[in-house]
């Protein structure tokens, strides 16, 4: 389990490189793979490349009671307790958690790496003109932490949301569900 000022550290460094050209969908699931980036922490010159997926179920039921909970199936129980601490050090802040109480559910896929040996900013310049040149609408480009990649993820998942809840919201209400 990291210490707070590991999860701290990990959510203020990580940043969202290139987003998708998508938001979360309201009333279906929403599919992202992403490519974390990140530096070894004990070598130079090495950074390490994640691929993967992250999907976004469709918001099920409102929760009255439990809305403080999302539910994460593929996650272990280690990035479960990552996920509760950065949930509670965003609710610290004063970050506004109301899209919580419709009840996201998460959904990793596998997870593959690969260990590049080049500068940080040689493989970000890489990855980023190769994510460009495919155009993949879904794809994400995040940089992070290395031993704490996971935060990185959930970093990524909720400000998808938050950039996602207008229009979610807007689309509830439209159909008389709010």
């Amino acid at each position: 389990m990291h210490k707070p000022d590991d999860i701290q550290y990990a959510i203020e460094t990580t940043k969202v490189l290139l987003e998708p050209d998508r938001r979360i969908d309201t009333f279906g699931d929403t599919r992202f793979e992403f490519l974390l980036l990140s530096e070894l922490m004990d070598r130079t010159g090495e950074v390490r490349i994640r691929s993967g997926e992250v999907q976004a179920m469709r918001p099920r039921i409102m929760r009255p009671d439990s809305y403080n909970e999302i539910e994460l199936e593929g996650f272990g129980d280690k990035a479960r307790q990552r996920m509760d601490a950065m949930i509670e050090k965003l609710r610290q802040e004063g970050k506004d958690m109301a899209f919580l109480k419709y009840g996201f559910q998460f959904k990793s896929g596998q997870v593959n790496e690969e260990v590049v040996h080049d500068s940080l900013d040689a493989v970000r310049d890489r990855v980023l003109e190769d994510a460009r040149k495919a155009g993949n609408p879904a794809q994400a480009i995040i940089e992070g932490v290395d031993d704490a990649w996971e935060v990185s993820i959930f970093k990524f998942a909720f400000e998808m949301i938050r950039q996602s809840w207008p229009i979610n919201r807007f689309d509830l209400h439209r159909r008389g569900l709010l």
